[in-house]
């Protein structure tokens, strides 16, 4: 099963280059079926670009978090930080590989059930 997230260009690019390994999340969904996330880069991209395979979630404190995957975050600590910012919990989404589509794709190309891109993810 998919869903499909909304990634910030740059690193929805260092996700399909390989060089980020983890996606960080304050929330996440709750089906456990889920195997595969469909990626849609945020404007100025707007499009969807690519997928990712999930190897593992970890769900943790920040902090924890941070110690697990900082070689592979692909993002600052500074970066992190901001983003987890008074939360007591968070999740890191492992990838387990990588598909670039050779052509970037507008969000109702993937589902006719999309008006728009989802606020944080939706599933497809």
């Amino acid at each position: 099963m998919k869903i499909i997230l909304s990634i910030r260009p740059e690193y929805a690019n260092r996700i399909l280059n390989g060089t980020k390994k983890f996606e960080y999340r304050k929330k996440i969904f709750k089906n456990k079926d889920i195997n595969t996330i469909v990626i849609y880069a945020t404007k100025p991209i707007g499009k969807v670009v690519g997928e990712f395979y999930i190897k593992n979630i970890i769900e943790n404190d920040p902090n924890t978090i941070w110690s697990l995957t900082n070689r592979y975050s692909g993002i600052s600590k500074i970066s992190f930080d901001n983003y987890f910012q008074n939360v007591t919990e968070g999740f890191a989404i492992e990838i387990n590989g990588f598909k670039r589509y050779k052509k970037e794709l507008d969000i109702k190309e993937v589902s006719k059930n999309l008006k728009c891109a989802p606020q944080s993810f939706a599933y497809i």
